[in-house]
């Protein structure tokens, strides 16, 4: 499968303790790897964690202090089972929609042996004041910077 100049491709790993009876990765995990590729493609959220390589978008690193990011919606599609492997998967992320405040961020979950999609999923972000709990609109600076990196919804 190619990827388009907007896609960000990720490598997330797949723990042993992922897999489910049949040996595919259970569906919560699959939750988990989504969160997992978006913080490899765009960094922590504000001023959590130790300092560690630049993410190819570091959006979480525009926002404002005491600034949280939350998650107010996930669309999960699985096209087939995510089978356990011992090397990470390929997860391809990028940007479907950037609103006044907030912005979706789009996924294709990919077997890494076969190249075969397994999972599409969109996540829907917001940015709120960590005091007031006041939305925070999404900046001219992470507007430009998520230009490029901006395609079509997953389910489009």
């Amino acid at each position: 499968m190619e990827t388009s100049a907007h896609v960000i491709r990720v490598r997330v790993p797949m723990r042993w303790s992922d897999m489910d009876a049949y040996g595919h990765i259970n569906n919560v995990e699959v939750i988990r790897m989504l969160e997992e590729a978006r913080i490899l493609a765009f960094g922590p959220p504000g001023g959590t964690g130790a300092p560690g390589t630049e993410p190819p978008v570091p959006l979480f690193n525009t926002v404002p202090p005491n600034t949280q990011s939350l998650v107010s919606e996930h669309r999960v599609k699985y096209l087939a089972p995510l089978e356990y492997r011992n090397v990470p998967a390929d997860v391809d992320i990028w940007f479907s929609s950037v609103k006044g405040a907030s912005l979706a961020i789009s996924y294709l979950v990919l077997d890494p042996v076969t190249n075969k999609p397994c999972v599409k999923a969109e996540t829907m972000l917001a940015f709120v004041d960590g005091t007031s709990g006041a939305l925070q609109r999404v900046s001219a600076v992470q507007r430009e910077l998520l230009g490029r990196y901006t395609g079509p919804s997953v389910f489009a």
